[in-house]
């Protein structure tokens, strides 16, 4: 799972409508399905943060490793006056590029994004503390739709979007999102991109059925979002976690599995009936290789200047630029 942050739930008619509409689309169909976005509420958020320190979760340690060996590199490369990172989190990696920027004179401004607003605030607050100088400009956005990177953050503009969290999202997805942050980032900014990828499946599946179960809480935990914020009815005892390779697909698929027949209320939304083994997709998480970055790049609209792996080759940063 990477941090595709989800809304400070139901903070606004707007974001329950759009709530509604996801988990009525997504219940309904055939092969059921949930946004990974409502896996981040305050408690999800800290689950996550701690799967990220498991001896598993391989994917954070080997893109700090890089950000830095790297970050010093992609200063000088992009040259910004803004930093932006879409599903910022607690911005513990755009931390290093903050310190490296500065340490060249740049990075006046930080526009961390995300859409769970207690986690945002928090983060905000330490950033401007640990630096009193930076210009913080915090964004309440659900990167599934439409992100304006505020006009204060003056450009040229580094747009960071690590964590793997593109993999989240099918190629078309991707593309599409892309395209989207190409016209925000203008001709004279740049993209870095962090990518988990392919190799042997077994490390990819540990990653996501860590030893302590805190990915099995983390999973659960959605339904207790649709349970506060929609007033579901799910019962978490009546399901259990499930997370494996696809490799026709290249991605890692992590379901909800029903222990049983069963059938949940969910105002707004109605009754889903779910038979004994059926399960909910709750997240994907594409694996990647050189060829296939390029290519989502430049169906995107971008050119892929630098590639930069891990000494393992698990792991790759790209910096891109608009064409």
């Amino acid at each position: 799972m990477e941090n595709v942050s989800g809304p400070a739930l139901a903070a606004s008619a707007a974001s329950r409508d759009r709530m509604v509409s996801d988990v009525r689309r997504g219940l309904q169909a055939d092969q059921k399905w949930l946004p990974p976005t409502y896996f981040y509420d305050a408690k999800g958020s800290a689950l996550f943060e701690r799967i990220t320190r498991t001896p598993e979760y391989y994917l954070t340690r080997a893109e700090h490793a890089l950000l830095e060996r790297e970050a010093d590199s992609i200063a000088l490369a992009a040259g910004p006056r803004s930093l932006a990172e879409l599903g910022a989190g607690n911005a513990e990696k755009s931390r290093i590029l903050i310190r490296a920027l500065h340490a060249r004179g740049l990075g006046e401004a930080y526009v961390p994004v995300d859409v769970d607003r207690a986690t945002l605030a928090e983060t905000a607050a330490s950033l401007r503390e640990e630096f009193p100088e930076l210009d913080v400009i915090p964004l309440v956005a659900d990167m599934r739709r439409e992100i304006r990177i505020p006009p204060a953050a003056p450009r040229p503009l580094l747009c960071a979007f690590l964590g793997s969290t593109l993999g989240n999202f099918s190629a078309a997805e991707s593309q599409l999102l892309l395209s989207r942050l190409r016209g925000e980032i203008g001709k004279d900014g740049w993209l870095l991109l962090g990518a988990d990828l392919v190799k042997d499946v077994a490390t990819i599946e540990r990653a996501y059925n860590d030893a302590e179960g805190l990915t099995a809480q983390f999973n659960l935990n959605v339904l207790s979002v649709l349970n506060r914020e929609l007033g579901a009815d799910f019962d978490l005892a009546a399901f259990e976690h499930r997370a494996f390779y696809e490799p026709r697909l290249r991605r890692i698929a992590m379901h909800l599995v029903s222990r049983a027949k069963q059938r949940v209320t969910i105002p707004l939304v109605g009754e889903i009936e779910l038979a004994e083994g059926e399960s909910i997709r709750t997240e994907i998480s594409c694996k990647y290789d050189r060829e296939s970055l390029e290519e989502i790049l430049r169906e995107s609209g971008f050119a892929l200047e630098r590639w930069m792996t891990d000494d393992n080759r698990s792991f790759a940063l790209i910096l891109a630029r608009p064409e």
